[in-house]
């Protein structure tokens, strides 16, 4: 079972029980107990993962880093000629996120 998040900052943050009504608290707690999650869910977890500043397979809040690389996948997209890597829980939430023409879509196995 993962740990539902780990602070990455030095300074003095909030406790993290103070974030349990956050979404991405209630989505990691609910992964940690073995739960399903729904295309929304997916969705959104890729979407804010991509746009993460500090975190590939990440989302930050609050000074806590709640960990996603067990459910996460890693792409390779091609678009326009160029590649880039992404982190994703499926193809189609992928998909939501890219806006243009996709070429191809690699998923790496480790």
């Amino acid at each position: 079972m993962a740990q539902i998040a780990t602070k990455f900052v030095q300074w003095d943050v909030p406790e993290l029980a103070t974030l349990q009504g956050s979404r991405v608290y209630k989505l990691r707690e609910h992964l940690n107990n073995g739960g399903k999650l729904n295309r929304e869910d997916k969705n959104w977890i890729t979407r804010n993962v991509s746009e993460s500043t500090y975190f590939k397979r990440g989302i930050a809040l609050s000074g806590y880093h709640f960990d996603f690389s067990d459910v996460l996948k890693r792409y390779f997209v091609k678009q326009y000629g160029h590649i880039q890597e992404y982190y994703a829980i499926d193809k189609t939430a992928l998909r939501s996120i890219l806006y243009g023409r996709i070429e191809d879509i690699v998923e790496v196995v480790r």
